[in-house]
């Protein structure tokens, strides 16, 4: 069972989670609920954020470069890139000198076939969420250029497993985690809203979405 932190944050006070992790799920692992493993899924994303290609020009000294001004919100830098799946108003994925990518790649300032380049553009493989790409990850015109690239994607948020054994049905359920949780820190936990509406207040009957036949 996956469970993810940012979710429980709408059940519990998830500070006190956050401030002692690994202490506060070793003791659910006690109470019977085995903590098997804890994933930052933001881990390697420092550093790497939404940007936007201004231009791009022919590399001189290779033919199949390329030499991009990429606007970051606060500087526009020079990347040379080899990928040929992108244009000038695309908004990518820049990894900025000094960031430290999931696939254990480390950018730095470097210097291809002469021109200088201050970062990356990455694909989804040098970003661990493909195992192959085509070319460089072209994000959608909303994303913001400047925003963390792990916001945008969802991924600023860590994810445990838990083993749940056959008698411990109520932890099937980030609600049912939450529960155990908030006993274990003194909490009151917070339960979604139930509120009904009355049949003659629905408009669309179920009969008018769905139909079954006994043959």
């Amino acid at each position: 069972m996956k469970i993810s932190l940012n979710w429980l944050a709408d059940y519990i006070d998830d500070a006190p989670l956050r401030a002692d992790l690994k202490g506060v799920l070793s003791t659910l692992t006690l109470r019977g609920l085995e903590v098997e493993s804890i994933e930052d899924l933001a881990k390697g994303f420092d550093k790497v954020i939404v940007a936007q290609i201004e231009t791009r020009d022919r590399h001189p000294n290779a033919d199949r470069l390329s030499v991009c001004k990429v606007n970051t919100g606060k500087e526009v830098l020079q990347i040379v890139c080899g990928a040929q799946n992108m244009k000038a108003g695309d908004k990518i994925v820049l990894s900025q000198i000094g960031a430290h990518l999931p696939n254990g790649l480390k950018i730095e300032k470097g210097k291809i076939r002469d021109v200088e380049s201050f970062g990356m553009l990455c694909s989804e493989t040098e970003l661990g969420l493909a195992d192959t790409s085509e070319g460089i990850l072209i994000l959608p015109p909303t994303a913001k250029v400047g925003e963390p690239v792990a916001d945008f994607l969802g991924r600023n948020d860590i994810v445990f497993t838990l083993n749940v054994t056959p008698n411990r049905g109520d932890a099937l359920s980030h609600i049912g985690v939450a529960r155990e949780l908030a006993a274990i820190l003194g909490q009151v936990i917070k339960l979604p809203s139930t509120d009904l509406v009355a049949a003659e207040q629905v408009a669309t009957k179920s009969a008018d979405k769905v139909s079954v036949a006994v043959e």
